[in-house]
């Protein structure tokens, strides 16, 4: 095995920043088999591209991503562009032999997904993608107790992703800044974006989605596209809520939206046992609230676990007891993971395969929205 693992980067965005602050930050607290290298980040904008690549270290430029795949000093590449090129970019990247790391959703829809899941397989490359909350510390602890049986039997689960920044009338769609309200390239609005967040979570933590029923709205109509400067439909999601069964026979409720005045990012779940609860927010992230029913009587009620303990996921690698982490160290969990998963031979996941199936459970959420009518996932 190598000594590096060699970075390509496509895209600079928001999500390129908190990959990039991962890559540079793995080897300082997680001893891996291989050195994370930021090799190359590439853009259209050589010059946007060039002042990225110095503030976060990336040793070299490119302005087309075919010629970053030609390269042979890049293992892996990581996809942080709009939805509608994640099917292209990575298929070609399997074929090239490059290791993938795709941001989230895998694909604008299911046929796209279905795609590049056989293009990698096919090609045998370590592939994941980037559902991060799965490894914030307390929503791993959470995996945890569960797997250990401390809940029960699960009868409720229930989410939401709550945001408030697409409310103006005023704001555009499409562009670098706006291309999440551009269903072109986006695929949709808050399903894909927000929920399948939440999907992912819940499928990791209480397993598969079999039905479900949905209705989604589009408040604004119809807004100014930076790339026509005319007026057209909106055909994002601004709102979606949902109602589904799991496997295991227990019920949920999900519900996203970018109309909800005073949140800008909450995320928060809630999963009610035969013997305990669990609850978690994006807000207090660092924190598991637990309910135990076999508590004694008088002592019986909600807990606070602050998860900052070594013997808590990831914990370890970090501060002494009782400091908290933040929202980007789950990125850096994902990376630290992905290495140690390609040494093993056991991927991390999400891999492509697992992120299939919250793609699966999107499209079925927006079909019912269409139909009305309870759809099979």
């Amino acid at each position: 095995m190598s000594k590096t693992l060699n970075i390509g980067m496509i895209g600079y965005g928001f999500m390129g920043r908190a990959h990039s602050n991962a890559y540079a930050n793995v080897n300082h607290y997680f001893d891996l088999p291989q050195k994370v290298v930021l090799k190359a980040v590439c853009a259209r904008d050589r010059e946007k591209a060039q002042a990225f690549a110095d503030k976060w270290g990336y040793e070299s430029v490119e302005t087309d991503w075919k010629k970053l795949l030609e390269r042979k000093d890049i293992d892996a590449v990581d996809i942080c562009t709009p939805n509608n090129l994640h099917k292209e970019i990575a298929i070609a990247a399997a074929k090239a032999g490059k290791m993938i790391l795709c941001e989230k959703p895998l694909a604008m829809n299911v046929a796209e997904g279905e795609e590049m899941c056989e293009a990698v397989e096919k090609a045998g490359v370590p592939n994941i993608v980037w559902y991060n909350y799965r490894r914030i510390p307390a929503v791993s602890f959470a995996k945890q107790l569960i797997d250990e049986g401390k809940l029960g039997r699960v009868f409720h689960y229930r989410a939401n992703f709550l945001q408030d920044w697409t409310i103006s009338a005023d704001l555009p769609q499409g562009g670098a800044g706006l291309w999440r309200l551009d269903a072109a390239a986006a695929g949709s609005g808050v399903t894909g974006d927000l929920l399948a967040h939440c999907i992912d979570t819940a499928i990791w933590l209480n397993g598969k989605i079999n039905d479900v029923t949905a209705m989604t709205e589009t408040f604004i109509k119809e807004r100014t596209h930076t790339a026509t400067g005319k007026v057209e439909k909106v055909t994002i999601d601004d709102a979606c809520l949902f109602l589904c069964r799991f496997a295991n026979g227990s019920l949920a409720q999900f519900e996203s939206t970018r109309y909800a005045r005073g949140h800008k990012a909450l995320y928060t779940f809630e999963i009610n046992g035969e013997h305990a609860s669990i609850k978690w927010d994006l807000h207090d992230l660092h924190r598991l609230q637990y309910f135990d029913h076999r508590d004694q009587g008088n002592l019986r009620g909600w807990r606070s676990i602050h998860v900052t303990d070594g013997d808590h996921p990831y914990m370890s690698k970090w501060w002494v007891p009782g400091l908290s982490i933040g929202y980007e160290c789950g990125f850096v969990h994902q990376v630290a993971d992905f290495v140690e998963g390609i040494a093993s031979g056991k991927p991390a996941g999400p891999t492509f395969r697992d992120a299939l199936e919250t793609q699966k459970v999107c499209d079925a959420v927006l079909n019912s929205a269409k139909s009305g009518a309870w759809t099979k996932v």
